[in-house]
């Protein structure tokens, strides 16, 4: 790509037909436990009275269709099981420690896909909303990769589970400015997420206010990079895994207060009402057309592609957020196979998500374009198109072989929450949520009784909340790979 023609790449919403912009590794790190829906049960029965509240919360929790989920440790993690729940003080120590290893891990892996030296990584675009400390923990895994203390840094913060996706978008802009100037850039983009140890500051607010916070039963922990190359400099570079062809960042007007992360002495509290799923999935099919119509190379005939005509990397929310999308767009779940996936396996791991998404569908044939879309506080949209370019591969970074033909085991039914008439979720039907990729999921419940609805207490508090932990499963933490040895087995 030529100097001259980068500040036209984005001029006037267009962007150009080659912007010469690749990802070309990637890494994907889960800590060591796989923890199932028990856990928060097995919690809350140690340290909490029954309640309407925490019995709606549990009801709910058996039935997210998220078997496992990522977190550093067991049901017995000495900090989930003091008589308080943790200070942010020893959050942070925690933080400071096993979310800079999980980051290191996963930088290391995007790097040695790559193929090229610490040394020549120009800049560092991270993001995080489980710490606020000052430096960021991008200052210590820096430190530990050995990089250059002179690398261009960037933290972002405040953008929630659109933030690995805005990370990307933030250095694909730092890359084309060094492309302008005829440098070369290597942009290493890394999230990192600890959700898990706010267990018990959830459980308070549900205890204490007889809130129904439903983002208990949904995050975990991960840490996902990549490492982005404009191509400058390279004589035989790495071949590329996506190909950026453009993006599209959007705030949905009047959200503020249905999706986010309120600072709490304990922590941060998950604000997530019932108008979400609807929203984020109205807000798509728009983004979508303005974003492909920006693309001059996606024309036919003057014909813009249409949604089925692409793979999608979404970021798996919750479950309605995966169904909203795919019949917003009508869709099939063969094209978000991928997030059906590691949202069964791994939960909602907040900014690492979308990475782990697309390392995923990168392990299984499928179509050449793929739409990457997340969502985050605002609320915000971020959109990307990416075009695949190498071949599937028997096993990408951070995931076992079996999963490398991008099936799954379980029969494929969507899960469906029905409320009842005194607003108590109950299970509707089959509410195993997973995906085949050589099956459909079955169709979702007859009553069309949106999970939302269940969540609501009698006078309309809005759903809350963040995840536990579970030590029933291991990992193997480099692969995230379950493993049947008990935990004392494992060192």
């Amino acid at each position: 790509m030529s100097p001259s023609a980068v500040p036209a790449s984005t001029a006037n919403g267009q962007f150009e037909n080659d912007l010469n912009l690749s990802l070309v590794g990637l890494g994907v790190e889960y800590p060591p436990f796989l923890v199932g829906p028990e856990a928060l049960e097995t919690l809350a029965n140690r340290f909490y009275p029954p309640s309407t509240a925490l019995k709606k919360v549990l009801s709910i929790n058996r039935f997210t269709g998220i078997e496992t989920r990522a977190a550093i440790g067991d049901v017995d993690h000495p900090l989930v099981n003091q008589p308080n729940a943790p200070s942010i003080k020893e959050l942070n120590e925690i933080f400071r420690h096993e979310g800079v290893r999980l980051s290191v891990n996963a930088c290391k892996q995007a790097i040695e896909e790559w193929g090229g030296s610490v040394d020549d990584i120009t800049h560092l675009v991270s993001t995080t909303c489980t710490n606020s400390a000052n430096p960021g923990f991008d200052h210590f895994v820096v430190k530990q990769l050995g990089i250059k203390s002179s690398v261009e840094k960037i933290l972002l913060h405040g953008i929630g589970c659109s933030g690995g996706m805005a990370a990307m978008r933030t250095a694909a802009h730092l890359a084309l400015g060094s492309s302008y100037r005829g440098k070369p850039a290597r942009v290493l983009v890394l999230a990192c997420e600890i959700s898990s140890l706010l267990v018990r500051s959830e459980l308070d607010s549900i205890d204490q206010d007889q809130q129904t916070r439903v983002g208990v039963c949904l995050f975990s922990d991960c840490a996902s990079a990549a490492v982005l190359s404009n191509g400058i400099g390279e004589d035989e570079g790495p071949e590329p895994i996506y190909e950026l062809l453009g993006w599209k960042h959007q705030i949905i007007d009047g959200t503020e207060d249905d999706l986010g992360f309120d600072v709490d002495p304990l922590g941060w509290k998950v604000v997530l009402t019932p108008r979400v799923p609807a929203l984020a999935s109205a807000a798509v099919s728009p983004c979508f057309h303005d974003l492909v119509k920006s693309i001059p190379g996606l024309q036919k005939d003057s014909q813009s592609p249409i949604a089925a005509d692409f793979d999608w990397a979404l970021h798996p929310g919750g479950s309605l957020i995966i169904t909203g999308v795919e019949q917003a767009m009508d869709l099939t779940p063969e094209h978000l196979r991928a997030s059906y996936e590691i949202y069964m396996k791994y939960g909602n791991s907040s900014s690492a998500t979308i990475i782990s998404v697309l390392n995923k569908l990168r392990e299984s044939e499928g179509k050449e374009r793929v739409i990457a879309c997340a969502f985050g506080p605002g609320i915000a949209l971020e959109m990307m198109v990416l075009r695949r370019r190498k071949e599937p591969s028997s096993s990408a970074n951070g995931f076992e072989e079996s999963e490398a033909n991008g099936s799954s085991d379980h029969d494929g039914s969507a899960v469906n929450v029905a409320a009842s008439a005194n607003g108590v979720a109950q299970a509707n039907g089959n509410c195993t949520s997973t995906h085949s990729v050589n099956s459909q999921h079955e169709q979702r419940a007859t009553n069309g009784a949106a999970i939302e609805t269940a969540l609501l207490s009698a006078d309309g508090a809005a759903v809350n909340g963040t995840s536990e932990l579970n030590g029933s499963t291991r990992a193997d933490g480099a692969n995230g790979s379950a493993s049947s040895l008990p935990v004392e087995d494992l060192d």
